[in-house]
């Protein structure tokens, strides 16, 4: 059929755009164009950068919180929020060293963490899904909640003696300078695209994010996936405590402080809209390793962490606020 109708006199456009067009304008795209950009400046700033063995310790800035943001992601998507992600792997830490001290092996120690993040991660899905307490409050409550254990239980001290075989986690290389983090990161970002993208459940998140009314009366148990999203969250913190642990070889109650921020940062760079309802898994991909090349590149010109820190929330507030900004001026020009 012709799209222009010759009885009325009336033609009508095809505004279907082509999937390059689509591809060329969105997010993603973007965030790659400036991850680009980012590679090669730090490479104008310093010769250290391009040395391979450089490149693989630079992942280690990224890959274990990123793989608590594809969670987090899928959080936000379906309209909520876990700020006390930071103080789950504290508490995970603690627990995992304090069972080190009774002599358990690496096996036990991973399973006993998993346990943990996930019992934590329930304990915020009953109180936000079952209760229906508003996320923020909840998650600012057991991310005091969390930490403060893991304070009680250390104090001032630090667990160390860990097994050899517990430092591949987070030391351990696969093949040349591929570290075992990277690979384990890739896995988990395939795994959370498949849930996203091409599962019913991904589109229960999607629809929750938009309406969570009218994904109730669709069918969908609401509670359900929330309560199992904080349970995700929990789970992927564990992972990430056993992986930081590892790396620093040591347990203290300050482990992870901080990392809420660099998290949510870093979903709501990679496009996921911090209202929920829409967002990718490869936007947070990219986001993770811009950020990732961002703090590396300041870390070879000695930026102090402070100036990191002033950035980071700096980019927080940028990333929330530019929608916002372009949608008035859309409106104000089409008014």
């Amino acid at each position: 059929m012709s799209s222009t109708d010759t009885k009325q006199g009336t033609s009508i456009p095809d505004r279907l755009r082509s999937p390059f067009t689509r591809a060329i304008t969105s997010w993603e795209f973007l965030l790659l164009c400036v991850a680009i950009l980012i590679f090669f400046l730090n490479v104008q700033a310093s010769p250290y950068f391009l040395d391979p063995w450089n490149l693989s310790d630079a992942t280690f800035n990224f890959t274990e919180k990123a793989m608590i943001a594809f969670a987090m992601a899928l959080v936000i998507i379906s309209g909520e929020i876990d700020l006390s992600v930071a103080s789950i792997i504290a508490l995970v830490s603690t627990c995992m060293g304090f069972l080190v001290q009774l002599g358990v092996d690496t096996p036990a120690l991973v399973a006993a963490a998993i346990l943990v993040g996930a019992a934590c991660g329930a304990f915020n899905g009953v109180l936000v899904a079952g209760l229906g307490l508003p996320s923020i409050v909840v998650t600012i409550g057991t991310l005091s909640l969390f930490r403060g254990i893991a304070y009680i239980v250390l104090g001032d001290k630090a667990y160390s003696g860990y097994p050899e075989s517990f430092a591949f986690f987070g030391q351990g290389y696969v093949w040349w300078v591929i570290t075992f983090e990277m690979v384990l990161f890739a896995v988990v970002a395939l795994l959370f695209y498949v849930l996203l993208h091409r599962t019913s459940f991904g589109r229960s998140t999607i629809a929750i994010g938009n309406n969570p009314t009218a994904a109730l009366f669709a069918g969908i148990r609401v509670a359900r996936v929330k309560f199992f999203l904080f349970v995700l969250t929990g789970i992927m913190s564990a992972v990430a405590a056993v992986c930081l642990t590892s790396r620093l070889g040591s347990t203290r109650p300050s482990i992870a402080a901080g990392w809420e921020l660099e998290i949510v940062t870093m979903v709501v760079l990679g496009g996921v809209n911090i209202l929920g309802g829409a967002g990718t898994i490869p936007g947070v991909v990219i986001a993770a390793i811009v950020m990732g090349m961002v703090t590396f590149g300041l870390g070879l010109l000695n930026v102090p962490g402070i100036v990191m820190s002033i950035f980071i929330g700096l980019l927080l507030i940028g990333v929330i606020a530019l929608p916002i900004i372009i949608r008035r001026a859309r409106q104000r020009v089409g008014s």
